[in-house]
């Protein structure tokens, strides 16, 4: 039994008052016995009984009364008695009425009279229509209509839509022409694998000559076997519509929009839904779903005999749909995808604006709904360089120009550590060289120095682990603190004790592009960001100024084929192994800025091919080559605040969450394990 039945029969078990309902047979001694006792057997949904205490047909009385609770598809009824006034052998009396209209309906508060006569039965109520609403007329009936707002577009930074126009096919009835309402709905949610409560309820109560639209299926994938098999129920007919949907990029995130019948939306969505609505349950769709679809306007009408409106008893205006504007950039977002078609296995690139944390793409190979981009967790490897160097040069430990030998292998506490390729540079380079071609023997043998703290202090600085949110699930990074040697020089070449998302390593890449780590944001919307996302943190500048010099020789050096455009290009890469889904798997990071546009890139790769190519730079280049001409020239100009040389921009940042629902990696296509 579903809710709102369940509702129906224990509302149907209250009563007006404690008192025994006398039969039909007997003579009512006065009005206010009469009165009474029709009221609750009406509300008790006894309407043979209700029909026994006025002067009308008794099966015509009994069938308007059942028929107005069906017409209305109530959950409930109530009433009070009011004042009566009688004049001689006639009388007058007053009542009020609650009507609950169901899950997602409102109740219908109304004031009734009724008049009576005394006669040979004693005192019987004059029947009419007015009797159930002092409005309606004879000949005319009850019904509820629904006028419900177009779902919300969900824009890019340049007002440009993300969500695409997807023409559906609405299974839905004309209530009047089903011979049997219950047994047709039934059949027809079982065909189509749907809940029929929902369906029912809709039907019930909307007006009779109405279409009314009840399951929609994306057109095509329902055969045409099952159409014909639901249009040969009475009733039943099928119409296009053409509804937004369907992300036309950033799906993930944009996320999905249930309503149609593969998605069994009455199994799975909770709350008020009704047949027909569309509801958000992933991604951006899923936190506004209020906002974007809005709320119907409810009418209580009347109908006349052909089913045409005469008059509004009652109404609820709804709340008009909105749209959304998000801080993506669809010329990012495409040159992404693009870019990652390169890559021989998943991958996964985050883009944003420096100066500001603004997400400007989150993009996927794999599509649908994995949001790795913002959920996956991976050894940062050599990449995370920028943060150990950074904890460096600001604690002291080192300097610049400090030198430090950088082996093919090496062992630091009894853990070894191999630089990539397995080749190691001759004499004693300093720190910038060492950072240019990764050397992670060098690294960790820095790790003493630096130690564990200094290291977990700029971890934080750069937001890894922090409390920062977006509106959709994150995976913010942890650092677990190192103890001993081996974990801390583990911890400076983040081989260990480090987890990262390619949210979070862009992040990282815009504060030392920026000189200031600033929390991400995603929603444009001031009013839709008003929960703190993360505080700000202004990096040391005298340390950020010798990362930015090396992250460009890394560049000019290494990395050569991510080095597109006019605007030089800084970063750095790595190369580093872990468990990824139980297998064993290489995982290449290209870690960067281009002026304010920073970014990260990480793409999977099977252990065998991992020397033969830099699929994460190569893909890198590719992402700034298919960016529009001079987009982060642009970008700067829009940003005049921005220094881009460590230590200016704008202050400040906010959340963009409603409701910022916790990561779930295992889920959302996160790596466990190691």
């Amino acid at each position: 039994m579903s809710p709102r039945h369940l509702r129906r029969l224990l509302a149907a078990s209250t009563g007006l008052a404690v008192a025994a309902v006398v039969t039909g047979c007997t003579t009512q001694p006065s009005p206010e016995v009469a009165v009474r006792n029709f009221l609750l057997s009406w509300q008790a949904g006894d309407y043979s009984s209700a029909a026994a205490y006025t002067d009308g047909d008794p099966e015509k009385v009994a069938a308007a009364l059942e028929d107005n609770g069906a017409q209305l598809d109530l959950a409930g009824l109530r009433f009070s008695l009011g004042h009566i006034s009688q004049d001689g052998d006639t009388a007058e009396a007053e009542f009020g009425a609650q009507a609950d209209l169901g899950i997602g309906d409102p109740v219908w508060s109304y004031e009734g009279t009724m008049p009576l006569r005394d006669g040979p039965q004693g005192w019987l109520i004059d029947w009419s229509p007015s009797v159930i609403h002092p409005d309606l007329g004879a000949d005319e009936r009850i019904a509820v209509s629904y006028d419900v707002p177009d779902r919300g577009q969900i824009h890019d930074r340049n007002r440009k839509p993300l969500v695409g126009t997807t023409q559906v096919t609405a299974f839905g009835v004309v209530p009047a022409e089903m011979r049997d309402t219950d047994r047709g709905v039934a059949e027809l949610a079982e065909l189509l694998g749907e809940d029929d409560g929902p369906l029912l309820d809709r039907v019930r109560s909307a007006p009779p000559e109405e279409f009314q639209p009840l399951v929609l299926t994306r057109t095509g994938e329902v055969g045409d076997k099952v159409q014909r098999r639901a249009k040969s129920i009475p009733g039943v007919q099928t119409r296009p519509l053409d509804m937004q949907l369907k992300p036309r990029t950033a799906e993930s995130v944009i996320g999905e929009v249930a309503g149609t019948a593969e998605h069994n939306v009455s199994s799975r969505v909770a709350g008020t839904y009704q047949a027909g609505d569309t509801v958000g349950l992933t991604g951006l769709q899923n936190v506004f779903q209020q906002r974007l679809a809005g709320t119907a306007t409810t009418k209580v009408v009347t109908l006349d005999g052909k089913g045409d409106q005469t008059g509004v008893l009652h109404s609820w205006p709804g709340m008009q749909s909105g749209s959304l504007a998000t801080t993506l950039d669809i010329r990012a977002q495409e040159a992404g995808e693009a870019a990652l078609e390169t890559l021989p296995a998943r991958g996964y690139l985050v883009a944003l604006d420096a100066s500001s944390g603004e997400v400007l793409a989150a993009v996927g190979n794999q599509g649908g709904a994995d949001d790795g981009a913002f959920t996956a967790e991976y050894r940062p490897g050599e990449a995370f360089s920028i943060v150990s160097y950074t904890a460096a040069l600001q604690s002291g430990a080192y300097s610049a120009d400090d030198t430090m030998g950088c082996d093919n292998q090496t062992e630091v506490g009894g853990r070894s550590f191999t630089t990539p390729n397995n080749t190691g540079l001759s004499g004693t380079p300093d720190l910038g060289t060492n950072f240019t071609y990764s050397c992670t023997t060098a690294f960790a043998r820095m790790g003493e120095k630096v130690g564990g703290e200094a290291i977990e202090s700029a971890a934080r600085d750069f937001g890894i682990g922090g409390d920062w949110r977006l509106s959709v699930p994150t995976f913010n990074g942890t650092f677990r603190t190192p103890e001993g040697p081996g974990q801390v020089a583990a911890a400076m070449a983040g081989t260990d004790q480090v987890r990262v998302s390619p949210l979070s390593m862009a992040l990282a890449a815009g504060a030392i592009s920026d000189g200031t780590w600033r929390p991400p944001r995603l929603v444009a919307d001031d009013e839709a960001a008003n929960v703190p996302s993360g505080e700000t943190r202004r990096l040391d500048r005298q340390a950020v100024k010798p990362v930015q010099r090396m992250m460009r020789s890394a560049v000019e050096v290494g990395a050569v084929t991510a080095d597109v455009g006019t605007v030089p290009v800084h970063g750095q890469v790595a190369n580093t192994t872990q468990k990824v889904r139980g297998d064993e798997t290489a995982v290449q990071w290209f870690v960067g800025y281009q002026g304010d546009l920073a970014f990260a890139l990480v793409a999977e790769v099977h252990p065998s091919i991992q020397l033969w190519e830099q699929y994460a730079v190569n893909a890198a280049g590719a992402f700034l080559q298919q960016l529009p001409p001079g987009y982060a020239d642009k970008l700067a100009r829009q940003n005049p605040q921005s220094s881009g040389t460590g230590g200016g921009g704008r202050q400040g940042g906010s959340s963009d969450a409603e409701a910022a629902p916790s990561a779930d990696p295992s889920e959302a296509g996160g790596v466990a394990g190691e």
